[in-house]
């Protein structure tokens, strides 16, 4: 038998296609043995698969060197191309653009599919760093399509609900605007806020409440407020004592004149920070409405006080000295009489001569005169209660007598 011709040959290592389809087959129909054969070649050959296993490793990460080099060095390649022909590389692009278009289209639309939020937050980002070319931007479109905002507006009367909703809040302002006008009164004033406005609000607003620090931050404002109002109630009058003094030495020293309310917070401040746990998160701003705050409390506690101190003292001056109250709003009805004026109640008179002889002898800097008119009624009120109390308890001593 002759040898095969060099033309007919087959290759040792590179099997026929029907050699080829019969190992295909005998694989297929003997996994099973394979993998069990395999298993007990790699158990007696440990060391051997292991060697094979790390060349073929080695073969597999040299063929990923070199095939990441050569697409280095096409784009490399392609880089210094486009920047030695970048008029050619423009005029590829956009003919391939305009080759293109619903293509391109496509891209664009699963872009903004895939990253709505994105696109709209940077188009949102980009309006609001420049609001007046976003309007000016705006109104150009409308004036370039004026057929289009009508057939917007159209389309959005249409829908018979929302016309009619538009039409009565039209309808609600205008008599609203003719019913203040009536009246006297200004027009409603409203602040349009724009959209950037009010992204810009929702940020803030974001920013505060998600704020993890959040809940620290009020918790040691709060106490920090509290305890100012505690210390200020509990030692405004040693507090202003000290503040005094440290503005009569400063004085005497020639250095710059300090209010002395501002050293009384100050120092008080300055007190309260010491003895808190935390005031890490607190803010120029935190201190000072805290001080507000306590300030507020302070005036309303004072003028309590000196209300309630002024009562006091109009009713305690009336048992004191009743006789003589009584007979000067004697006089005075008589000489109201005399003038041709009308008499007026004899206890009204007694604590208006109670008030005149007690209101130079009690401090009354936080009141008013309606806070004076409020006392003098109260006063009144007590005076007439005690009045009573007396008649009821002279009548029954009486009657004891009698009995």
């Amino acid at each position: 038998m002759n040898a095969p011709s060099g033309e007919n040959a087959v290759p040792v290592d590179q099997p026929s296609d029907r050699e080829a389809e019969k190992r295909r087959q005998y694989v297929a129909a003997n996994r099973d043995r394979i993998r069990e054969l395999n298993r007990l070649w790699r158990a007696n050959h440990l060391d051997r698969a292991r060697e094979l296993n790390r060349d073929s490793m080695r073969r597999a990460e040299a063929r990923r060197g070199r095939e990441a080099e050569v697409r280095a060095r096409g784009r490399e390649r392609a880089k210094r191309w486009r920047e030695e022909h970048p008029e050619r590389k423009r005029e590829y692009e956009q003919r391939w653009v305009a080759e293109n278009r619903e293509k391109v289209r496509e891209y664009y639309n699963r872009y903004y599919e895939a990253h709505r939020d994105e696109v709209n937050s940077r188009a949102a980002a980009r309006r609001d760093a420049d609001p007046a070319r976003t309007k000016e931007i705006t109104r150009q479109w409308a004036e370039r399509n004026k057929e289009r905002r009508a057939e917007l507006q159209r389309n959005r009367r249409r829908d018979t609900e929302v016309y009619r909703g538009e039409l009565e809040a039209n309808a609600a302002a205008r008599r609203l605007k003719r019913s203040l006008s009536r009246a006297g009164l200004p027009p409603k004033l409203l602040h349009a806020t724009t959209a950037a406005e009010r992204r810009a609000n929702e940020r803030e607003a974001d920013a505060y409440f998600n704020d993890p620090s959040r809940p620290e931050h009020l918790r040691q404002f709060t106490v920090f407020a509290e305890s100012l109002t505690e210390h200020m109630l509990k030692n405004d009058a040693r507090m202003r004592e000290f503040a005094e003094a440290y503005a009569e030495t400063r004085a005497r020293m020639g250095l710059p004149p300090v209010p002395v309310e501002n050293i009384v917070y100050a120092r008080a401040v300055e007190i309260v920070a010491e003895r808190m746990r935390r005031v890490d998160l607190l803010t120029g701003r935190d201190v000072a409405a805290a001080v507000r705050s306590t300030k507020a409390e302070v005036r309303r506690e004072e003028r309590q006080q000196q209300f309630n101190g002024l009562v006091k003292a109009i009713v305690v001056h009336f048992h004191q000295d009743s006789g003589r109250l009584g007979a000067e709003a004697e006089m005075e009805n008589r000489a109201r009489a005399h003038r041709g004026m009308p008499r007026v109640s004899a206890e009204s008179l007694v604590v208006q001569r109670a008030l005149q002889d007690v209101i130079e002898r009690v401090p009354t800097s936080r009141l008013t005169t309606a806070d004076a008119r409020t006392a003098v009624r109260i006063a009144g009120l007590h005076i007439a209660t005690s009045l009573e109390s007396r008649d009821v308890v002279d009548q029954s001593v009486h009657r004891r007598a009698l009995s």
